[in-house]
Order: structure tokens, then sequence, then C-alpha cells
């Protein structure tokens, strides 16, 4: 019996033949009639019940997860389903979702005749990395009366770890090196002067630098020839996070240190792939994951199983760890792409020294976030004398993180001022243009 349950349809019938026969008592010719209804719904709910709790009533279910789970992107979960009996059956399906996601309303209607199979399917998205653990996958079975419902528990416990966006990384990759087409965000951007590794010589066209003319080769074929160089290889290129609280700001259900984290993979993947070496480096007030910078095939793999075990830290991060750090572990100038948040000028200025003796002996790029809620405030219209002085103060705010990036241009450091879900974009574009400049 623990697995009957009574539908709305039941409680709706039955309710109509109470007033009924309430109704006979000021009416009694309706009591013989309430009567019979109420043997004849007697019965339907008599053949209900033969009908769904026949041992020949099977419905198959299995839940199909795919290996891992893309942090902050939609991932998708297939339930297939065959009614192996032979009524038409409406189905309601309750699935066991993880805990993080923290819905308790989830459920998918369908309907299912004699023999058929079907797959439906449902996305979640993550926000927070780690082991997500699936329960059992709940049916509540009804015929076409509709009176009451029998439970098939599919009892498939599972469980799929989240880790850093793969998907991500694959979309930026396929975006960085496509040569044909053009994809909003990612600029394409012409060499300013050259590196020293020669690639080839070509036939001059229009847009190439007229410095790089080999005029000897020009001589010999008495048309325009010019040297070409590719970028150079084997440079090291570290992402380094904050994961102190300046990192926990949330947007859109991921905090600020997860946005990092998918874009340090994004970043790393692309580094590789233009056979740069890449490395990782997360602190707070404690050093916390070190990997060191190589262009070995597995580096990729070691980078991501980092990123998947760190978790943020409540307290303030420590920057002279951080140059310790980059001192003793890092050989050789490299490039650092430094995620981290600043809300007032006061604490950058506080570290703004420790940050320009990094910049003396790497290429450090300062990667900070944009409050894109007092952005969205300043844009709404303002209806009162008290909204303008708000906005007036909100916007002293965005003008100061512009102040920061101009600050940091000061002293000579790269800056990249971004919205969380733009920080892939803004990175890998900084990333290009400094290759494309030489300047690594």
């Amino acid at each position: 019996m623990k697995h009957l349950f009574l539908t709305r349809r039941f409680f709706l019938l039955f309710g109509a033949l109470a007033v009924l026969f309430v109704i006979s008592f000021w009416a009694p010719f309706l009591f013989p009639v309430a009567q019979a209804l109420f043997v004849l719904a007697l019965a339907l709910v008599a053949l209900d019940l033969l009908l769904l709790f026949n041992r020949r009533v099977v419905v198959r279910c299995e839940r199909k997860l795919p290996k891992i789970f893309n942090l902050g992107d939609p991932n998708t979960v297939k339930l297939e389903l065959e009614n192996q009996s032979a009524l038409l059956l409406s189905i309601y399906l309750v699935d066991e979702l993880p805990f993080q996601f923290q819905d308790r309303d989830f459920g998918l209607n369908l309907r299912l005749k004699a023999g058929q199979a079907s797959t439906l399917e449902y996305e979640l998205r993550p926000v927070a990395r780690g082991e997500y653990s699936f329960g059992a996958t709940h049916a509540f079975l009804s015929t076409v009366l509709g009176l009451v419902e029998r439970r098939y528990i599919s009892d498939q416990p599972m469980s799929v770890p989240v880790f850093p966006s793969i998907l991500q990384m694959k979309q930026f990759e396929l975006r960085a090196f496509d040569r044909v087409t053009h994809h909003k965000g990612i600029k394409k951007l012409r060499r300013i002067g050259h590196s020293y590794e020669f690639e080839q010589i070509k036939n001059y066209v229009r847009g190439d630098d007229y410095r790089s003319i080999n005029w000897k080769a020009t001589g010999r074929r008495t048309a325009l020839m010019v040297n070409q160089y590719e970028d150079e290889r084997a440079q090291q290129v570290y992402s380094i996070i904050d994961k102190s609280r300046a990192m926990r700001m949330p947007f859109e259900g991921l905090s600020l240190m997860d946005y990092a984290i998918n874009t340090s993979l994004v970043i790393s993947n692309i580094a590789l792939q233009k056979y740069d070496r890449a490395g990782l480096i997360t602190f707070s007030d404690k050093i916390g994951s070190t990997v060191k910078a190589d262009s070995k095939a597995t580096q990729l793999n070691k980078i991501l199983a980092a990123l998947y075990k760190e978790e943020e830290r409540p307290l303030e991060a420590n920057y002279e760890l951080l140059y310790y750090a980059a001192r003793k572990l890092i050989n050789g100038r490299s490039l650092l792409l430094l995620y981290t948040n600043f809300e007032s000028m006061y604490a950058l200025e506080r570290v703004l020294p420790i940050l320009r003796r990094i910049n003396t002996f790497h290429l450090l790029v300062v990667v900070f976030f944009e409050n894109t809620e007092i952005r969205d405030f300043v844009e709404t219209p303002v209806q009162t004398l008290e909204d303008i002085y708000h906005q007036t103060i909100a916007r002293k705010f965005l003008a100061e993180k512009s102040n920061m990036v101009q600050k940091l241009h000061q002293y000579g450091i790269q800056a990249v001022l971004s919205r969380p879900d733009e920080l892939s974009i803004n990175t890998v574009n900084k990333y290009l243009e400094l290759k494309s400049r030489g300047l690594i």
C-alpha cells in the first residue's frame, strides 16, 4: 500500500458525491442516485487498482548522465523510459536531484502507449564545484481513469563531478584559432612589429609591415616579398587566482572566483595550443595550489585537477606571500594573469607597491571585476531627488574603477576591467594582444 497514491481526480469525484449526499437531505429523491453513483465510483476505483497493480505492468526507467558537469553551463540529463505493459499510461516523473540545486518540486509529465519507449531531457546548471549525487527516480503511473496512482521506484544512485567548464574551454579554443569566420568577442589583431621567430618569405599583401620587406628576395622575384614571423613559443603563462574573501561576491549564482577558475582553464588551454607553457598559482592568506608551467600533454589535466579542488577562504589575501612565491616558483620572465578584485582605490594602493615589484620581473596583467549591480543601477531611470543622489554615488564608484585601470597603466602594469560574464573573452583578447605585440 505504500506505493498507492490517490489523485486529484479521486478527491474531486468523492467530494462531489459527498455534496450530493448532503443535498439529498433536502431532496430525498436524489439519495438513491447518490448511492448508485457511489457504488459506481467504488467500482471504478477497484478497476483502476486492478489495472495498475497488475504484475504485467512494468515500466523501465534509466538515467543517462555525462561523465562530468561543466560549472556554470547547462548540462543535459537524459531519462529513458519504456512502457512494457499493454496499457496506455500517464506518467509523472520525479527525479531525485542533488541537494546543491535545492529544487524540491521538479517533475516531468508524459504519456506512453503500450510498448512505447521515450527519452526525456532536462538541463541542470551547477554553480559550485564538487561531487553531485543523484538518488532514485520515482514514476507515478496512472491509467485513463486517473483515480489512483502507482509509484514505481527505479533505485539508481549516481554521482557526477562538477569541473571547471570544459565546454567554455573548447568554445574559446575554436574561436581563438578560427581563421575563416569571425566570432563575436574575439578580436583578430594584426601584429605590431614582430618577434624573433622567422617563419617564411611570402608575397606582399596590403596591410603587411613595409619594414619587413625582403629586398634581396624582391630583386630576384621582381615582386615585393616580405619576411613573415611567428609568435615566439615556449613562453610561460601563469594564471594566479586570488581566493580570498574579495572573490566571494556572487554573479548569476557563481562567485567571482569560479569565473576566474573557468577563465584560467580557457587561457591555459589556448596557451598550450599556441605552444606556450601554462602554469597555475592560487593564494589567499597562504599559498594554495601550484602547478609549474609546462607544455606536456598532461599539463591541462593537472591544471584542471588543481582547479577542481580549490575553495574560497574568508580571509584577506597576502600579497607579500604572492611576491615571495613568484620569485621562488617562477623561473624566468613570464606572463602573470592575476585574477583578483578591488572595490576601492584604497584597496589597490595597499598592494600597488608589491604589484610594481612583481611587474619588474614579469609581465603582470591585473584582471579585476566591474560591479554589475552598480552598473545596472546607474542605467535605470531616476524618479526622485533621492534617486539622483544615489546614482551620483554609484557613478562615483564606477569612475573609481576606471581610475584604478589608469593607475595601473601609470606604473606600467597591464589591466583588464571586465564584467564577470565577459571575463573569458576579455582575457583571451588581452593574451592575443600581448602575443601580437611581442610583449611576452
